[in-house]
This record gives structure tokens, C-alpha cells and sequence, in this order.
């Protein structure tokens, strides 16, 4: 009490002694936003008891839906989906409140690209949350904290605040919720200043199905009475108090919650008498240091047509942005590739191009910037300040290698539009091969933005025709099986003209020519070279080729590896040597009799005799690098568990996955394929080298352990060695090959295992009998494979531990078998770990035997129960006619049953009328009555009636339909009975 007084009393001073409140006084001194965030936490912890818990990590753990968390309930969604872990800390969260930090970035909630063009949008923010689990308090309890701490500790009038509650909705039967209306009424909230909604603004939902609930939201008045109402949420309270079932059907929640969420940033504007968020505390700082570090003129908050020269945009962007890129590599979020390291990326390179281009910052901005991030939020989150040094660091070396590409785009940008008629589209290929998934790493949305800016609009029909490709071809790489791609090929006339022309064959050497520098990036040389050849989409050969042609280039030489081996194919661009402002993209690269073709796309015109400079995608060929090297070191770890005498009978990599066949007489254990990782690790975590050399191929003949494929290699070979140079491990009398990854293979490879990161075998399968298949992935992914595998682990043992428990309540029973077999149906299929996914799937299926019993069980001593007193109602005559309370058709046919088996002479329908509003028939005739009356016949007469269907056999039926009057199904009933017996 005495933490959460003084808290309050430090804001009070801040407003003002001589009134508690005085939002827009130029003479008081509003709060600080740490002050505000602290109050929150001081209230809750103080004065009502909830425990603190930190922030969540922005990347999500063991949840696959999300790219970043985005709410404070993500870290507790094992609490409301009834999944904790029993033997965790999280299993004891009673009452809990905290601070989260959020990111709103890619995804289903995604504010990135309004970021800048209005003073309200963030892409981080944080979120102050209080929650009850289990029924710890409910709504009365959650609204009067709520406006206590609004009203008496920050000191906002009660009549700037207003409050909406759910309406309910008559199509799905949900009435209005008048118990929370009444609460706002009983705290002195008038009836003009309360607004009810329908189920878009005013009923929560977790996803298709699970828990919900109405919420009640808290607004505040920018108006202050002068003028209409300009409400802005403050706070949302969810009561999650139904369950949404499979079928859309609701379902009361055995135990109801309470989660309740109100972003920081807004609360603090609004208690320091701000219009925008970025005017409060939180931003001037960031806002300041950009002034200064700029020299252009101060932020004024201005939007739109206002903001001439888009500074105040560039502003906003930058301040933003920072904040997110530090909070996110604190976290462990790096810019990259895929998932919310690509969103990451987009971010970082959004506020590059701001900087550079709108505020002309000096190389090296951005990163100066993460100090000031790290002191406004420091405080609260420690791990910026643990990686102050890491996050600049990133930051500037991401921020450098994005800003040549950043110049050179634009200068392609305004080369193309130079071209360009004043009607014409700017054309998509251009943007496609400027973009993050073409070549130079430009978001394609900064790349519209740069076009919006000059007027120019882009051709987004061929843009979605390529994103459309594009996604067909990163699909075909996804798969588990090889997809032979469609493209250019040489036929045997074609070679064997070039033969007769003496073209040589293509020297594609230059695709070794990489090295390791010294901060641990990959550099890989330009390659030199000249156009030979040039062949049309059809594959005739040309001299040239015009603007928007796909065509074939043959050159003399090449840095693009060719898709054998199993590896993909490398994908990139080249340009006409002198002139670097013109991208030719190249698809891909395959061998055609020595020859390698190079499919691309000419968006200016080529000819033979070019001379051209060949780029790699670097991060493309990096992928491709990490799975190959993790290849070798798979087959290794493979013939360290299985034996020497395994051999592999194929593989296929990208930079997204890998594929391995290897031939086994029986299908891995669990225990094998736990260990094959495990000695993978290994050599991963040892950051070995990789010696890779070309020897005579004469020298590998009798190597013991040195592993080859069935297939010609060429003379001399390439020699790829794990650990040991290759000299060493060719030697006469070296065992090296036998303890170590040695291998022939013309692929390209890591220089040191390190950069593998972690390998998780992910699928597994028998391909025919004696080939298995293997599936594994790399690096971030088996990373967070792992996290998915830990995550189900423990939904699978809070599940064991609720049926350990045991249960008297069938309904209880009916829930967890349905999430037995629910987390089946997910763990068949997630990306997880095949050794953990095969010891789950054995541990559900005891569990979903078990539950099975306990049901039995259960529904028979329920039909014992029941059918006393059935036959107590009904002690004469051949018919029993009636209703009972059932919960499953199940449930329903064991009554009749076990009626009728204590009166053999009996023919009974029971109907049960069900909460959704459906109507549940079950019968069975009595010994003797058949073949005259039948059940299904008898099943069909009544529920036919009801609207509903009937299937069964001559003795037991079963059915269900829908009727207001159920008197009048019973009567059908009787009646048809009667008039059969």
C-alpha cells in the first residue's frame, strides 16, 4: 500500500498541488512516462495483490501463428487454452500484471506500412495488462480497479470517460452483457456517457476456436465536453467465459479469466495533454537526437500535404523504427531472411532509406540512435542495456551494406522512368528484381513509396503475377519431394553445334571464389565474363535480345553454381560491365553438357560479345552453403549410429530444408534419431573447419570411410574434408575418413561448421522397403522447432496431468479427449523434432485410451443412474416414452440400453434436448417386436418430425433434429409406437 501511495502522490505533484487534474496547464509538470508505467504495476501489486511478471521475449516461443508477440495474453495462452505445464511456475499464476513489449510488424496485425503517415500508428508499443486466472475475481472486481486506478491514482476525471459494453447478437443467440453495463452504473459511470456494440468491437475471440468472451472498453474525451465526443480507447477488459467449440458452436468455460490490456504510450499522451503519441516522453528524446544529428529542422508533427519534404514523416519512421530494431535484437531478432527476421529487415531498411534520402543523416546514424533507446527504456528492460553495444553494432553494419544498394536502386529507378511514356506503368520486373525477393533488398513496399513519391505508378498486375511465381517456385522447394522445374535447356543439336563452333565448355571455377571475413560475413567475388551465346524462350539461338525478353546466356565463364549433386540451383543477377545501373535477373543456372545455361531476364537490350559482371544472391547461396555442409555432417552422424556399411541413395538441398535417403534395413528408432542430432550439434558447436580440394581422383580409391555416390565424378575430383585438411585424410595410412566427415562433392560449403547453427531432423519416412527419408532444417528454424517441440511437450504433460487427476464431470472428460485428440492432429504435423513428434504421438496415444476408458465409464454409470429412475417413472406397460438430461448421443443410447436390459419386455425412445438447441433421439424395441416395428423405423417417424435424420438397425437406433414443441415429437412417438405394437 505504502509503494502504490507514493506513487500516486509522486503523479499528483506532477499534475499540480492545487487540482488533481490538469491535462492541457502549461504550468503544472506532467508525469513522466516511467513514472506511469510504474504506478500501473506499484497499483496492482500493492493494493490488490497480483504478482509482476516480466515481459515476454517479442519472439514468440512454441507459437507458430505468430511472427513477433503482438498482446500481453500471448505468454499465457497455456493458462486459457488449459495446456500449462503442471510442474511449471506459470501453472500458479492466480493474478498476474506486467508491462509486455509488443511488436505490430507483418502478419495478421501489421501497422508497418502506416508507420509515419499519421502521429498514431507504432510497430513496437507496450502493453500494461492485469489478469485473474481459474476465477481468481471477474467483472466486478476487473471494472472497479480498472476506473480506481484511472480515476484516483492517475487523477483523469471520470466525465472524460466513457465506456462500451458488448450488445449481444441475435443471429448467434449471445444476449446483451448487462452484468458489466450494471457494474459501470453502479461505479457512478451515467447511462449517456455508455455505448454498446456487436461482436466486432465488443466480444474477444482467440482464433477460430477456444476461449472468449465479451470485453468492455474505457475510453478517454480529447473533446473534454467542448463540442462531439472525440473518443480514443484507453483500456480493454476481455471476461472470457465461453469456449469456442469446432462446430462454431459456445460453450461455457469451466473457469473464466480475466485479461485486460491498455497501451502505454496512448495512457501517457493522454495523462501529459498530448494529441500524439510521439510528442510525449517516450519520443522526444529520439525526436531530439535526430534534429540534432541531421540539422534539419525540428519535428513539428505535421501529416500529409502539411509535411512538405515528408521531414515530420521521416521522423516519425526513424524514432519508431529504432525503438522496435533495439527492443527485437535484444530479444534475439536479427534482421534476415525469412519469417520475423525478413520483417525485421524491412523495418531497418525503411528507416535507412528515410534517413538518407528524406533527412540526408550522415553513414552510421541509425546506430547512434540506440542509446537513447536504451536510456528511455533501459530501466524497464534490462536486455537493452545487456546489448546496447550488440543492437548498434547490427544496426550500422546492416545500415551500411543496405545503403549502396539503396543508391544504386535509385538510380535504376530513375534510369527506367527516364524511358518511361507519361502513361506507362512502371514495369514490374524492374521493381521485382530491385526488391528483398529479387536481388538488391529493397522492400518492395519502399520501392511503391519511392514511385508514390515521384508520381509513378507501379504495374502491380505483373507484380502479383511474379509474387505468384515466385511463391510456385519457393513451394517446389518446400516440398519434401524434388519437383523438376521447367526452363531452358540445350537439346543435342544445340551442343552439337556448339561443339562444331569449338565454344568451350563453361569454366564455372569462380564458384569457389568466396572467404570468410574477419567479422564473420561471407564475401563472394564479382565474376568477369562475356556473353557467347544468347538463346530465345524457345530455345533458338539469337544474336541479341530485346527489353522484358527472357532468354539463355552462355558465357565463358561463371560464379553461379549449376544446379547437380542435389544442391539448387544459385540465383542472382549480372550487369553490362561499365554500366551498373541495369539489373538483369538470372533465375537459375543448370549444366547442359558442360555448357551452363543462365536463364534470365533482359529489361534493357543484350547481345553476343557483352562483356558482363555476375552477381550471386548472396544469402540465396549462403542457404544453400549452410545445408550442404549440414548434409555432409548428417551422413557422417548417420554411419556413426547406423554402421559403417550404410549408404546414402540420394539428397537434395535448398537454402530452406534438406532431404536425405539412406539405406537402412528398419526404419530409425527415437533413440537413434536423437543421437544422429546430438553428434550433428557437436560438430556444429566445435565451429570445425571445412578443407575442400581438388585431387586426382586415382588418390581416393582406397580410402577407408571416404564416402562417395554411385556416379561419375570428374578427374581430378573435390575433395571436401570435415576437421582434417585433405592431405591428411587422403594419406595411405590416415583413418581420418573413418572418424570425420570426408566426402567427393563439387557443391559449395561452409569454410567452418559454425555457421550451421543447429540441425533438427524434422521428418522421417520409409520410401520403400530398406530407404528412409529424412527431412531436416537449420539454423533459426531448428531452432524454433525445438521451442515447438518443448511447447507441445508440455501441452501433452499438462494433459497427462488432468487425466491423472481424474474426473467425475463427463462434460470435463468429453474436453480432454477432444484435446488429446486435438494436440495429436497438431503434433502429426508440426515442425518439430521427428524424435520428439514420434515420443509424443506414443505418450497421446496411451492418454487418448486412458480418456476413451474414463468416458466409458463415466457414460455407464451415468445410463446406470438414469435408467433407475426412468423405470421408477415408468414401472407398467410395453412403452417408454420421455426426455433425460444427456450430454452426448453416447450417453443417450446407454440409457435405452440399460433400460432395456432391466425391462426386456420394454420399447423405449428417450429424446434429450441439447443447449445449441438440437434435439438427441436414441431408441430400442423390445424382444419379440421386430420384425412389425422396427427402431430405425421408429427413430426415423420422430425425427423426420423434428427436421432432423435417424440411422440405426431393426433393434437400436439413433438420430437428432430440431423442434420448438417437444410435447409433439413425444406424442409422435407414442403414437407411432402404438400403432406398430
Amino acid at each position: 500500500m505504502a509503494a502504490v501511495a507514493a506513487a500516486a502522490g509522486r503523479l499528483r505533484r506532477a499534475f499540480g498541488r492545487s487540482c488533481p487534474w490538469q491535462p492541457f496547464s502549461t504550468k503544472s509538470s506532467p508525469p513522466h512516462g516511467a513514472a506511469v508505467r510504474d504506478a500501473f504495476l506499484s497499483f496492482f501489486r500493492d493494493r490488490h495483490g497480483h504478482r509482476l511478471v516480466p515481459s515476454a521475449s517479442v519472439r514468440p516461443r512454441g507459437d507458430p501463428s505468430l511472427l513477433f508477440v503482438n498482446a500481453g495474453m500471448n505468454q499465457f495462452k497455456p493458462i486459457f487454452l488449459g495446456t500449462v505445464d503442471p510442474r511449471s511456475e506459470m501453472a500458479g499464476f492466480r493474478r498476474v500484471a506486467n508491462s509486455q513489449k509488443c511488436v505490430r510488424a507483418g502478419g495478421r496485425h501489421n501497422d508497418l506500412d502506416d508507420v509515419g503517415r499519421d502521429v498514431l500508428h507504432h510497430t513496437f508499443f507496450e502493453m500494461l495488462g492485469n489478469w485473474a486466472f481459474g476465477g481468481e475475481y471477474f467483472k466486478e472486481e476487473a471494472c472497479s480497479m480498472a476506473w480506481e486506478l484511472l480515476t484516483q491514482v492517475y487523477g483523469i476525471p471520470e466525465d472524460r470517460l466513457w465506456v462500451s459494453y458488448f450488445g449481444g447478437d441475435s443471429k448467434t443467440g449471445l444476449d446483451p452483457d448487462l452484468e458489466t453495463r450494471d457494474i459501470w452504473l453502479g461505479l457512478g459511470v451515467p447511462a449517456s456517457r455508455m455505448l454498446s456494440f456487436g461482436l466486432q468491437e465488443n466480444f474477444w475471440e482467440m482464433g477460430d476456436t477456444g476461449p472468449c468472451g465479451p470485453c468492455t472498453e474505457i475510453h478517454y474525451d480529447l473533446a473534454g465536453g467542448v463540442g462531439a465526443p472525440q473518443l480514443v480507447e484507453l483500456w480493454n477488459l476481455v471476461f472470457m467465459q465461453h469456449n469456442r467449440e469446432a462446430d462454431g458452436s459456445l460453450q461455457p468455460l469451466p473457469q473464466q479469466h480475466v485479461d485486460t490490456g491498455m497501451g502505454l504510450e496512448r495512457l501517457v499522451a493522454v495523462l501529459q495533454g498530448k494529441r500524439s503519441t510521439y510528442d510525449t516522453d517516450f519520443f522526444s528524446p529520439l525526436l531530439h537526437a535526430i534534429h540534432q544529428g541531421c540539422g534539419v529542422p525540428p519535428y513539428s508533427g505535421r501529416v500529409g500535404a502539411a509535411d512538405e519534404g515528408r521531414i515530420d514523416t521521416a521522423y516519425r519512421v526513424i524514432a519508431d523504427h529504432i525503438r522496435t530494431l533495439s527492443v527485437c535484437i535484444a530479444d534475439g531478432v536479427s534482421p534476415g531472411m525469412s519469417g520475423a527476421p525478413l520483417v525485421l529487415r524491412r523495418i531497418l531498411r525503411r528507416a535507412v532509406r528515410f534517413s538518407t534520402e528524406v533527412l540526408r543523416a550522415p553513414p552510421g546514424f541509425l546506430g547512434s540512435l540506440v542509446p537513447v533507446v536504451v536510456e528511455t527504456l533501459g530501466a524497464a528492460y534490462p536486455e537493452l542495456q545487456k546489448n546496447s553495444d550488440k543492437i548498434a553494432s547490427l544496426v550500422s553494419e546492416d545500415e551500411a551494406a543496405f545503403l549502396g544498394s539503396l543508391q544504386r536502386g535509385q538510380r535504376i529507378i530513375d534510369r527506367t522512368i527516364k524511358r518511361l511514356a507519361p502513361s506507362d506503368l512502371f514495369p514490374a520486373e524492374v521493381a521485382w528484381s530491385l526488391s528483398l525477393s529479387g536481388n538488391l533488398g529493397i522492400p518492395l513496399d519502399l520501392v511503391e513509396l519511392m514511385l508514390e513519391e515521384k508520381g509513378v505508378q507501379l504495374d502491380t498486375a505483373g507484380l502479383e503475377q511474379l509474387a505468384r511465381k515466385d511463391a510456385q517456385h519457393q513451394a517446389q522447394h518446400l516440398s519434401p519431394e524434388p519437383v523438376q522445374e521447367e526452363g531452358l535447356c540445350l537439346d543435342v543439336h544445340t551442343l552439337e553445334e556448339l561443339h562444331r563452333q569449338g565454344v568451350p565448355p563453361t569454366d564455372d571455377s569462380p564458384k569457389y571464389n568466396y572467404s570468410l571475413g574477419s567479422s564473420g560475413d561471407y564475401e563472394f567475388d564479382v565474376c568477369e565474363a562475356q556473353v557467347l551465346q544468347l538463346y530465345s524462350e524457345a530455345g533458338t539461338a539469337v544474336a541479341s535480345v530485346g527489353a522484358g525478353q527472357r532468354c539463355g546466356l552462355l558465357l565463358d565463364r561463371t560464379n553461379f553454381y549449376a544446379e547437380q549433386g542435389g544442391q539448387a540451383s544459385d540465383r542472382g543477377y549480372l550487369v553490362r560491365t561499365g554500366q551498373q545501373d541495369v539489373l538483369f535477373p538470372v533465375a537459375r543456372a543448370q549444366v547442359c553438357g558442360g555448357f551452363i545455361l543462365h536463364e534470365a531476364v533482359a529489361l534493357e537490350g543484350l547481345q553476343v560479345g557483352d562483356q558482363v559482371q555476375l552477381h550471386v544472391d548472396k544469402a540465396w547461396r549462403m542457404g544453400c552453403m549452410v545445408k550442404h555442409t549440414a548434409t555432409h555432417l548428417l551422413n557422417w552422424a548417420l554411419r556413426r549410429v547406423l554402421g559403417p556399411t550404410i549408404e546414402q541413395r540420394g539428397s537434395h538441398l535448398n537454402p530452406e530444408r534438406l532431404r536425405f535417403d539412406v539405406a537402412t534395413q528398419t526404419p530409425l528408432t527415437t533413440e537413434q534419431l536423437r543421437t544422429v542430432e546430438s553428434y550433428v550439434q557437436e560438430a556444429v558447436e566445435q565451429d570445425k573447419p571445412v578443407y575442400m580440394e581438388e585431387v586426382p581422383l586415382a588418390h581416393t580409391a582406397s580410402i577407408p570411410g571416404l564416402r562417395s555416390l554411385d556416379e561419375v565424378y570428374p578427374d581430378p575430383v573435390r575433395v571436401v574434408s570435415v576437421g582434417v585438411p585433405v592431405a591428411h585424410a587422403l594419406a595411405p595410412a590416415s583413418q581420418a575418413a573413418l572418424q570425420t566427415s570426408v566426402e567427393l562433392c563439387c557443391g559449395t560449403h561452409l569454410l567452418r561448421t559454425g555457421a550451421v547453427g543447429d540441425l533438427a531432423i524434422i521428418g522421417e519416412r520409409q520410401l520403400v522397403k530398406g530407404i528412409t527419408r529424412l527431412l531436416a532444417i537449420t539454423g533459426e528454424q531448428a531452432q524454433q522447432a525445438r521451442e515447438m517441440g518443448q511447447s507441445l511437450s508440455q501441452e501433452v504433460e499438462a494433459a497427462r496431468e488432468r487425466l491423472s487427476q481424474g474426473s467425475q464431470d463427463l462434460p470435463e472428460a468429453h474436453r480432454l479427449s477432444k484435446d488429446i485428440g486435438r494436440l495429436t492432429e497438431v503434433i502429426d504435423s508440426a515442425v518439430m523434432p521427428q524424435w520428439q513428434r514420434q515420443e509424443l504421438q506414443t505418450t497421446l496415444k496411451i492418454l487418448q485410451r486412458r480418456a476413451n476408458t474414463a468416458i466409458r465409464k463415466l457414460e455407464k454409470g451415468q445410463a446406470a443412474e438414469k435408467s433407475q429412475e426412468l423405470l421408477k417413472r415408468h414401472s407398467e406397460g410395453p412403452l417408454i416414452v420421455d426426455t433425460v438430461s444427456a450430454e452426448t448421443l453416447s450417453v443417450l443410447v446407454k440409457v435405452v440400453r440399460e433400460v432395456c436390459k432391466q425391462a426386456p419386455s420394454m420399447s423405449v425412445l428417450l429424446l434429450s434436448p441439447q443447449p445449441t438447441g438440437s434435439i438427441l433421439c436414441a431408441c430400442q424395441v423390445a424382444q419379440g417386436a421386430t420384425p412389425t416395428f422396427t427402431a430405425e423405423a421408429w427413430a426415423l417417424a420422430v425425427c423426420s418430425h423434428m427436421g432432423g435424420k435417424a440411422w440405426g438397425s431393426q433393434v437400436v437406433a439413433q438420430g437428432h433434429g430440431h423442434t420448438a414443441d417437444l410435447e409433439a415429437a413425444l406424442g409422435t412417438a407414442r403414437a407411432y409406437a402404438l400403432k406398430q405394437l
